[in-house]
């Protein structure tokens, strides 16, 4: 190990964190030090989970118990002492929040300063009284249009799309919008009753009917008489006879629209949803704001144009000239436009370097990847110009094209060069050979690492036979060749639009291997993951499989902005289209990497085979912690509860009931070749392998698991605390797992993220695997290491928002290296000349 200058050192002793191995270790300050290893290595316990949380333990130490509560802390971490430690700052790689409320402008603060301009530096109609700054916020009750209520689109629920089929009739399902099962039973029940024709085609009923089922807003009552016919209904109507029970209609549009509003089901709100059509706002046009703040402009333009605006766009706007004008006769004027202006062109300046000119300020903060998000944080830290801070991120290059990622090094080093010292936790290459000092953390995943492997400077770690990243860096590493497979045929695209694609006409290769490569914000993502998946849905006839448990997030495309554009030809060739994408497979912790891949259904099987569960009738369902019989009552078979401290944050621990393993004594008792099934929970993925070596069903669905570089993770593993790569490897893994026939296309955006070049070489074994067996597999990909092993390459250039949007290159990747007009040649030429 390298020696630093002992006095600016952070000394870690004892660190056991997740799976770290009592490490000890020193760590020099005021440098750029990256923590390496392969994807859970135990880097990310390291970083964040021990040197993070314990700066963020000592600070808010010093805050009073009552304020404490408004932070998100993180667990106390093992460690036994940390020495020399600053204030630390964390810029982790989480998913944008699924507000459509959250933008750029307020991630950024941009949209503050903007509607202060407005406010008190705008030009307004003659006559009209000023409007504060919180009149030009759509999220204030001030500013939002009364229409929309800030929202810019109104949901529009119509016959066509409650009836799909009007010669059915209402007993045979014509209203498709009811819910299903007893709920819609009730309500044709509801209608007999009340006298209307449930038997007779839509079409042939009177205007007048059909209007009041579908848009009433009465919720009359009628007695409730199931299994009768209608005359008999009548009869016992007639007779008073006393009625099963007394029932409430509800129209089918009012239906619809409560259950988008209130249900707490996302799979109900996904069910109704389908019947709703988004539309533009009548009243504000969509830009979400009252006239009267539309009224108010700057330039020539109200608030909602100037937000629509780009990045490097409003650079241009808050220019010297903006503040110098002639016609701004009020001194008091000046002084708002040119301090506001000074400030917006100083905050802008750093994310233009970061790459990000082509964002708007309106864009929402759910449509950005979290690389993006990240960046946007990172600027806001550059301006805020703190000093002898640790600044701690996670995979900052993560969505980086290579080009990109040079800027994001350079702005590192300015925070670095301010006096404060930036802990990085990446796998990237390119970023580990300009750190000052290296952390790997290794040498497997999960209990295989959590050991420091080098510590020390890049030239060291080159040298360190025991290191996998070291073989990466080493100059003697081999870059496997790559014969491009044969083509069995295209699928042709022509005029694609959306965003900044400007009409573009590409052709995929079908049966082989595309990587879609461009910077950051040339449009790859809207072409392959929006437009291709939107086109191809439509020509199938069939609904796009997102391999996705919830949708909280938003849908994937933009369904208020159709793709443009057509396939003219080779949809004929795929009978399936799979997105794998990098969405949560579950939103709480009851699901988790076995109940998502269908493995925990085959392993509670096996408990419920074995004797002691036959000799009290336990079936598979008793072994479900989701299921009363089998889970402790005292948790609901969560395994933790929570603790009310009065004035110091909720906290959570153990059941101390099941101690939490989720499950009830009577359901622990039962154990399958020794151990219960809690027990199996807390196994990896690695570990189980071993344990169903012998069980063959088990054995492949674990082995393709651990094959796709995850089988550091546990069985039991909450959703919630996975990243969005392990999310697609997992979805991936359970795609694998399936009797594939060939002639699928599987879309995947960025699949390479988080992975560690060990584990790219993983993953491209098994997307090969599925190209082999007849599939087409297109990626979006910024990573030289998979672009070099595809079949074809599509790069989308040349620049980003207005500067992209066009094909540049279409070809072999050996022929890409020798493009002079492709921003991705001259890094895929360095990468294979290495």
């Amino acid at each position: 190990m390298v020696k630093e200058n002992m006095t600016d050192m952070i000394r870690v002793k004892g660190a056991r964190e997740h799976n770290l191995k009592d490490i000890s270790l020193e760590i020099p300050r005021d440098k750029l030090v990256v923590f390496t290893g392969v994807s859970g290595s135990g880097k990310s316990s390291l970083a964040f989970g021990t040197l993070y949380a314990e700066a963020q333990r000592r600070y808010l130490e010093s805050v009073s118990p009552y304020a404490r509560r408004l932070f998100n802390q993180m667990n106390v971490p093992e460690v036994d002492s940390i020495e020399g430690l600053p204030p630390a700052v964390a810029l982790q790689q989480q998913r944008s929040g699924t507000s459509t409320r959250s933008s750029v402008g307020s991630v950024t603060t941009l949209s503050n300063l903007l509607r202060m301009l407005f406010s008190r530096a705008g030009d307004y109609p003659p006559g009209q009284s000023i409007i504060y700054a919180e009149g030009f916020s759509f999220n204030t009750p001030e500013g939002a249009c009364e229409e929309c209520h800030g929202m810019g689109s109104v949901f529009e629920v119509n016959e066509a799309t409650m009836v799909p089929d009007d010669t059915l009739s209402i007993r045979a399902g014509a209203i498709a919008s009811w819910p299903r099962a007893w709920q819609g039973q009730n309500q044709r029940d509801i209608l007999v009753s009340l006298g209307f024709d449930v038997d007779t085609a839509w079409k042939k009923l009177p205007k007048k009917q059909r209007d009041w089922i579908l848009f009433t807003e009465e919720t009359p009552t009628a007695p409730v008489y199931p299994g009768l016919s209608p005359e008999e209904t009548a009869l016992a109507i007639a007779k008073k006879r006393s009625p099963d029970y007394m029932g409430s209609f509800i129209g089918a549009r009012a239906y619809v629209l409560k259950t988008f509003a209130s249900s707490q089901s996302e799979l109900m709100k996904k069910r109704v949803s389908k019947y709703m059509i988004s539309k533009l706002c009548p009243v504000c046009a969509g830009k979400r704001l009252k006239k009267e703040a539309l009224s108010v402009k700057f330039k020539g333009k109200d608030i909602a144009e100037t937000s629509g605006m780009t990045l490097a766009e409003l650079w241009e706007l808050f220019s010297e000239a903006a503040w110098n004008e002639k016609d701004v006769k009020s001194e008091e004027k000046q002084l708002v436009i040119q301090r506001i202006s000074t400030d917006m062109r100083s905050r802008i300046s750093v994310m233009l370097e970061l790459g990000l000119g082509y964002l708007t300020l309106d864009r929402s903060t759910p449509t950005l990847s979290p690389g993006e998000l990240q960046r946007l944080r990172l600027s806001t830290q550059v301006h805020s110009n703190l000093f002898g801070v640790v600044y701690v991120l996670d995979e900052p290059s993560a969505g980086l094209h290579p080009a990109d990622t040079e800027a994001l090094l350079s702005i590192l080093e300015k925070l670095k060069n301010a006096g404060n010292s930036i802990f990085v936790v990446e796998h990237e290459i390119e970023v580990i050979k300009r750190a000052d000092w290296i952390i790997d953390v290794g040498p497997g995943a999960g209990e295989q690492g959590g050991q420091i492997i080098y510590s020390g400077t890049v030239a060291g770690l080159k040298k360190n036979t025991a290191s996998v990243t070291g073989r990466f860096l080493s100059d003697t590493h081999s870059r496997p060749e790559h014969q491009p497979r044969i083509f069995k045929g295209h699928l042709r695209v022509r005029g694609a639009k959306r965003h900044n694609l400007k009409d573009v006409d590409v052709d995929f290769p079908l049966g082989v291997m595309t990587s879609v490569t461009g910077i950051s914000g040339s449009g790859k993502s809207s072409l392959v993951s929006q437009v291709l998946v939107e086109l191809l849905s439509k020509q199938l006839g069939m609904p796009t499989e997102i391999l996705s448990e919830s949708t909280a997030e938003g849908p994937l495309v933009d369904n208020s902005m159709p793709a443009g554009g057509k396939i003219i030809s080779g949809a004929d060739q795929i009978s399936r289209l799979v997105v794998v994408d990098q969405r949560p497979i579950g939103r709480t912790p009851r699901s988790n990497l076995a109940t998502y891949t269908g493995l925990f259904d085959h392993i509670r099987k096996r408990f419920a085979d074995t004797p002691a569960a036959k000799k009290k009738r336990y079936d598979a369902g008793r072994f479900s912690f989701n299921l009363a019989k089998g889970r402790c009552s005292n948790c609901q078979g969560e395994g933790f509860v929570m603790v009310e401290l009065l004035f110091l944050p909720s906290v959570y621990t153990p059941c101390p009931a099941c101690g939490g393993t989720r499950y009830n004594p009577e359901t622990l008792a039962v154990t399958y070749r020794d151990k219960n099934i809690a027990q199996v929970l807390e196994m990896t993925v690695e570990d189980a392998c071993n344990f169903f070596d012998e069980d063959l069903q088990i054995y492949q669905g674990l082995n393709v698991v651990r094959e796709v570089g995850l089988g550091y993770l546990r069985l039991g593993q909450s959703a919630t605390e996975l990243s969005g790569g392990e999310a697609q490897r997992i979805k991936l893994a359970t795609e694998l797992q399936k009797n594939n026939k060939g002639s699928s296309l599987y879309i995947l955006d960025e699949p390479t993220t988080g992975l560690h070049p060990a584990d790219v070489e993983r993953l491209l074994l098994q997307l090969n695997r599925l190209v082999d067996s007849g599939n087409t597999v297109i990626v979006v990909e910024h990573d030289m290491q998979l672009i070099a092993q595809s079949d074809w390459v599509i790069d989308i250039g040349p620049g980003a928002g207005d500067l992209g949007g066009e094909v540049v290159f279409s070809g072999f990747p050996d022929e890409l290296c020798k493009n002079a007009n492709s921003k991705t040649a001259k890094y895929l030429k360095a990468y294979k000349n290495q």
